[in-house]
């Protein structure tokens, strides 16, 4: 199966052989029907392009995605589930609970997650809602504690605490402190509240109801680490596939079945190509070939 550079020389070759057709989505959707084939089962390829346009928007998890999985689950055999291939550095949390809903209405619980690489922070919440997320020792999923304006909710409530215990026991502090805590509008403490409860009951419900149902203390436990600014340190911190496993996730690895995961890993490479070189920041893509794309310098396109 073709490594990174391989994956690109065979781009380049069919683009000369068929200098009329797109060789990036030839060679995509190529390896992307192999995955389905050897898994039998819907495969659907939910991608974003933020590491190679970091600055370019459209690549987090919005509203305008659903309108890229109803294209792509139309017509599909619905009854052989779903893998849900994911690379993305999250998004919003209405929007995730959103779709998740939605591909619950499509699919109950036979969903399973694939992470060729990274899947972050409401791409965590995502996985977590699957009955099985499938990893490779490369793979690396994240912390789901809310970020509101590029700040954990966590880290400012317990900075707030901080200033209030601080002041409380040497009230010569409360200047310094007003100074600090004055960048904080007055809703805003409580914003970060429920948006902390909010996913942590979204992301509970999930795992109750399907990867650990009946496990009450093991989904405690996954949710509890998960969301944990305080031992994560970082929204940004990246969980190995050995972390999940001991925390009590249900993961698969990636390497059990070499065939799988080299077609999984040059579906993934043929991914980022394409990113690196066309517009695209986000590809939601079927088995079939069918793909709701965003672009960068267009709002987005269909195919």
């Amino acid at each position: 199966m073709p490594n990174w550079n391989e994956v690109i020389l065979e781009i380049q070759q069919e683009q000369n052989n068929n200098p009329k057709l797109n060789a990036l989505d030839t060679v995509r959707r190529k390896y992307l029907k192999l995955v389905s084939e050897i898994s039998g089962r819907n495969t659907i390829a939910y991608y974003s392009g933020w590491l190679q346009k970091p600055q370019a928007a459209g690549t987090a998890v919005g509203d305008k995605d659903k309108s890229g999985f109803m294209l792509t689950i139309n017509k599909l055999d619905r009854s052989k589930g779903l893998d849900l291939i994911l690379h993305t550095p999250g998004g919003d949390i209405a929007a995730t609970e959103s779709l998740v809903d939605y591909l619950y209405s499509m699919y109950d619980k036979d969903i399973r997650v694939i992470v060729p690489q990274i899947s972050m922070s409401a791409g965590t919440m995502i996985a977590l809602s699957s009955k099985e997320i499938v990893m490779g020792k490369h793979s690396n999923l994240g912390p789901i504690d809310p970020q509101m304006g590029g700040l954990a909710c966590q880290a400012v409530l317990n900075e707030f605490e901080q200033a209030k215990e601080d002041i409380k026991q040497n009230p010569q502090s409360a200047a310094l402190w007003q100074v600090i805590i004055s960048k904080y509008h007055p809703t805003f403490l409580g914003a970060c509240k429920q948006a902390i409860e909010w996913s942590e009951k979204m992301v509970f419900e999930w795992l109750e109801n399907n990867m650990c149902a009946g496990d009450t203390e093991k989904v405690k436990k996954i949710v509890g680490t998960f969301s944990n600014h305080t031992e994560q340190k970082s929204h940004a911190r990246h969980i190995s596939k050995k972390e999940c496993k001991t925390i009590g996730l249900n993961i698969t690895d990636l390497e059990d079945n070499q065939d799988f995961q080299d077609a999984v890993l040059t579906t993934h490479h043929a991914f980022m190509h394409t990113f690196s070189n066309t517009h695209c920041v986000k590809i939601i893509e079927n088995h079939d070939g069918i793909a709701y794309i965003e672009q960068a310098v267009q709002q987005s396109s269909v195919k």
